[in-house]
């Protein structure tokens, strides 16, 4: 797998889990929040409810005693008014360390203001009546400074309930926009989490199952295009060997009448061009017949320099009357265990295809060096024995097809020289590589195993 697809998948995981995580935490935030509103809730009803019922109740009672007291004139009913008065008056002050909303601090704050003057104001009812020394009932006019106080104090109290019900419609629109908030939060994170599961689903297939399934198809096919190949290379190893032994005798039958005839006669020069063809004949005979039969490698350990210096002398005059110049480097010395004649024939095929591909004016290199490369996926020594040339290069269409049996784009050809050659290093245990770029070359390279003593 590609370093850069292995980056977007791990990526898209990341962000799959971060939307995972991040939905189970607004989950679980949301919970807390439901919780925090509701005991929030809770406590408003409790509190600014519950203490302007109370003191309704409360203050109603303290009223009715001073009224009582106003009608009895009796000592311990105001001893009883006095009581009650200073535990509403504690009570108040303990109540306003409870409220947390500011309006109704402020009401219950007036609300003690006025309790002050209310109780200022039955003080002096009490001290008009005990100085009066009267018997008889308390008039409207003494009683009407109390009620008047007492109005005043109710309609706080209905203030302070009011407040508390706008608190608590506050808390419940806050509620309300948390709750919304939340839930927008929660499918805003769900259609990330879609969004990027969908886009890791459609990477993965992309970059994995789809590449999978061409590789499949690919296989089948080429499983069975090697059925075809080798029931056509069984058909071709037959025929080329019947075609063979006629062969051999046609060219011993040619050579008796090529003696018949004068140098330079026309007859000579007919006899030549069908003795060429023959020639030309049995080698694409041989082609099929190591095609379908390929030899197995009789390895030796030898000096891959020598076998460089070989074909650089056996290329040389050849390749000097089109003006192409044949360089070779060798870098150290360096041995491999393989047929150096199997070995031979592969770089004889890569220099003439080479020089094909030149034409004229150009120079080929034969180069070996050693280098590390993995091997059925083991990194081992290797030594790469590389033919680089300055000609036309691989165009994309013929790349497609290069290693084809049968397919070849010279006139004259047979179409399997790389095929054959692409078989033998694979049966030495080595790879056939190349690089190309059109009209600046091509370097093809066999990879062999070194051998280390």
């Amino acid at each position: 797998m590609k370093l850069n697809m292995k980056f977007r998948l791990a990526v898209l995981g990341l962000a799959v889990g971060m939307m995972a995580a991040l939905i189970v935490y607004i989950t679980m935030n949301s919970q807390r929040e439901v919780t925090d509103l509701q005991t929030r809730l809770n406590n408003v009803d409790l509190e600014s409810s519950g203490i302007a019922n109370q003191f309704r109740d409360s203050f109603r009672d303290l009223n009715n005693a001073v009224i009582g007291y106003g009608i009895s004139r009796d000592p311990a009913t105001w001893a009883a008014c006095l009581k009650e008065s200073d535990e509403l008056t504690a009570w108040m002050t303990e109540q306003k360390l409870k409220l947390r909303n500011p309006s109704e601090k402020e009401i219950l704050q007036q609300m003690g203001s006025s309790y002050g003057d209310y109780f200022k104001t039955i003080e002096g009812f009490h001290n008009k009546i005990a100085s009066s020394g009267r018997q008889d009932n308390a008039r409207l006019s003494d009683i009407e400074p109390i009620r008047q106080e007492s109005q005043a104090l109710f309609e706080l109290s209905r203030s302070l309930a009011q407040a508390h019900s706008q608190a608590r419609d506050e808390l419940l629109a806050h509620a309300h926009h948390t709750l919304f908030e939340l839930r927008m939060s929660i499918l805003v994170s769900l259609g990330l989490l879609l969004i990027f599961g969908a886009t890791l689903s459609v990477e993965i297939y992309r970059d994995l199952i789809a590449p999978l399934r061409v590789r499949l198809v690919e296989s089948q096919a080429f499983a069975e295009r090697r059925e075809k190949l080798a029931a056509l290379g069984l058909l071709a190893a037959g025929v080329a060997h019947e075609i063979r032994t006629p062969l051999t005798a046609i060219k011993a039958a040619l050579y008796l009448q090529k003696k018949k005839f004068q140098s330079g006669s026309s007859e000579r020069e007919n006899v030549e061009v069908v003795e060429r063809e023959i020639l030309r004949l049995e080698r694409i005979v041989n082609d099929f017949i190591r095609f379908a039969r390929p030899a197995d490698p009789q390895p030796t350990v030898f000096n891959v320099e020598d076998l460089l210096l070989e074909l650089q002398n056996f290329f040389t005059p050849q390749l000097g009357e089109s003006n192409i110049q044949l360089i070779m480097e060798v870098l150290a010395p360096m041995r491999i265990r393989a047929d150096a004649a199997q070995i031979k024939q592969v770089l004889i095929n890569l220099v003439q295809n080479a020089a094909d591909s030149i034409g004229a004016d150009g120079k080929i290199t034969l180069r070996a060096r050693a280098d590390r490369k993995p091997i059925a996926s083991v990194e081992r020594p290797v030594v790469a024995i590389e033919v680089t040339d300055t000609g036309k290069g691989i165009t994309p269409d013929v790349e497609k097809r290069l290693f084809d049996p049968f397919f070849t784009t010279k006139e004259k050809g047979s179409g399997l020289g790389l095929t054959i050659a692409a078989q033998i290093v694979q049966k030495h245990g080595g790879e056939l590589q190349y690089q190309t770029l059109v009209n600046h070359g091509a370097t093809f390279g066999i990879i062999l195993p070194r051998f280390v003593e």
